[in-house]
Formats: C-alpha cells, structure tokens, sequence
C-alpha cells in the first residue's frame, strides 16, 4: 500500500510526540503541526481504517505496527537529513524545515549515499 506524505507526516509527529510527551492525543497533534481539528479527526480516521493506528476510548493514540515502521523510517530519515543540512552551514530552522520537505522524495539510493556520508563522512 502507498501512503501518501501527509500520512507520513502525521505518524512521525506521534511517534515525535509520544516519546516527547508519554502521549499522544488529537489535539496534541493540533497543536504540534498546526493543523485545524477537523483536519486532524479525518487524518486520524484515515490512519486509524487503514491499521496505521489505534485510538482508545479515551482518545489515547498508539502506532500500530506498521505505522511505527514508517514513523521510524520518516524520523530517521529526517534526522540524517537535518544533521546534513547543519553541517553544510544551514540554520536550525532552515535545515529542519528543508529535511521535511525532501525526506519523502528521496531514492532509496540516494538516501543511503548520504545517510553513509553524514555516518562516516563520505560515500558508501
């Protein structure tokens, strides 16, 4: 199955969130992304349908097993990338918010050309 990079977003912010908070709610997700409430329910659903997630009853989120592996995958790559970025010379904010805009479009290859890079300092 495809997801799409909204759901990817959204999954890297709980798993963010859960090991920032303990928890991770709805409106934690709000908060954290910006996002209106009804906007956030209909990507929970989404999640929630296609076994992404779990919400119990008192609202509590909690990653799937799938979900968490794309969560890690997105985060992971998002860490490398803004650790690439920061040691080109980009500012924090610049490099996080650049590390979220291409994590998703990487190659595989690409990826673990600059993943070795950023690891030992130079290609694979």
């Amino acid at each position: 199955m495809t997801i799409h990079e909204s759901a990817e977003d959204y999954l890297e912010s709980i798993l963010i969130l859960r090991e920032r908070r303990g928890t991770v709610r709805s409106i934690d997700i709000v908060n954290e992304l910006g996002y209106s409430k009804p906007s956030v329910s209909i990507a929970m659903k989404k999640l929630r349908e296609n076994g992404y997630i779990s919400m119990a009853p008192d609202g509590l989120i909690t990653l799937n097993d799938s979900g968490m592996e794309i969560a890690r995958r997105i985060y992971h790559r998002h860490t490398i990338l803004t650790e690439l970025f920061l040691r080109m010379g980009v500012s924090p904010e610049n490099a996080a918010a650049d590390a979220c805009k291409v994590e998703h479009d990487l190659s595989e290859e690409t990826f673990s050309k600059i993943e070795a890079f950023v690891s030992h300092g130079q290609g694979a």
